[in-house]
């Protein structure tokens, strides 16, 4: 138990956090179709507004992670006016080749932003932990699982509950229905990705807090919420939250037993463990846990 509670403590942390980021895809996803290759840049940008309005600025940690997220939300309209309305009613697949444009362009103001060093986010929680049943658990793994967790139900009851939502939903159904009920497509864009930049701004803020810092190529552990999306479906929010845990899970465990049982796997196996499960859950449900299958007819 002393090395079993830790580690699903920190995998439930870890993977709380893909969740968060995977549902920040499925949130774009779900209103335009397309699979947002920028997202990356958009959490370390995140994590760059956190430090400058914590660290730079001098705000309340609390204050400081709701402007980042703020901020956040006004660049992700911003690249969606610019980036992305122009591509409305064009094929899906030239969009995502734009949103691989957008990540170059804003990892490149990241690492201008950022510059050669590691970028220190802050850490409220620092090494403190608490007794549970004897064993420590840090609070860091606490937090990550809240505040993910609380985040993610949070767009659940928006997209289900409130009339923008639904508008939302509609817009993802059917763009030109949805036009003809009076609902304005543009700004639904827009607020999706104003809201998924949000979200990613968080998981920014989340990966970036402890020693360890940030810098412009933690912009690769955004990756790892493609084998969340896909084990989960890429369009339900409750997947990424269950293939995000089902992950970091696993990552956590392959992590703390697999040097002792399994040796001969090698060092850091468990950085390749989500996209064994990615590759594994393709062959047997291409459409993830809860994915809806595509039926056509010919």
């Amino acid at each position: 138990m002393e090395v079993l509670l830790p580690s699903l403590a920190r995998g439930l942390g870890i993977g709380s956090t893909y969740a968060l980021l995977a549902v920040s895809f499925v949130v774009i996803y779900r209103a335009t179709e397309v699979v947002n290759f920028a997202q990356p840049a958009l959490m370390i940008l995140g994590a760059y507004f956190t430090a400058l309005f914590v660290i730079t600025v001098g705000l309340p940690f609390p204050v400081g992670v709701l402007a980042a997220m703020v901020a956040m939300a006004a660049v992700g309209a911003i690249t969606e006016r610019i980036a992305m309305r122009p591509l409305v009613g064009q094929p899906v697949f030239s969009a995502a080749m734009v949103t691989v444009g957008a990540f170059i362009v804003l990892t490149i103001v990241a690492n201008r932003l950022i510059g050669p060093d590691i970028l220190t986010v802050g850490d409220p929680w620092g090494l403190d932990a608490v007794s549970i049943g004897g064993v420590q658990v840090f609070q860091v793994d606490i937090a990550k699982t809240v505040l993910s967790l609380g985040a993610i139900a949070a767009v659940g009851i928006l997209l289900k509950r409130s009339r923008i939502g639904l508008a939302m939903r509609a817009t993802s159904l059917d763009q030109e229905t949805a036009l003809a009920q009076g609902v304005n497509v543009g700004r639904m864009f827009s607020l999706a990705w104003a809201l998924s930049a949000a979200l990613a701004a968080l998981a920014g803020m989340l990966i970036g807090t402890g020693a360890g810092g940030i810098e412009a190529t933690t912009a690769l552990v955004a990756l790892k919420a493609l084998p969340v999306i896909i084990l989960g479906g890429i369009d339900s929010i409750q997947g990424a939250v269950i293939a995000g845990l089902v992950i970091g899970i696993a990552e956590s465990l392959t992590r703390s037993y697999q040097p002792e049982y399994a040796p001969w796997l090698g060092a850091n196996f468990d950085i390749i463990v989500p996209y064994l499960i990615l590759i594994v859950s393709l062959m047997v449900r291409p459409y993830g846990l809860f994915g809806t299958p595509e039926v056509q007819r010919v």
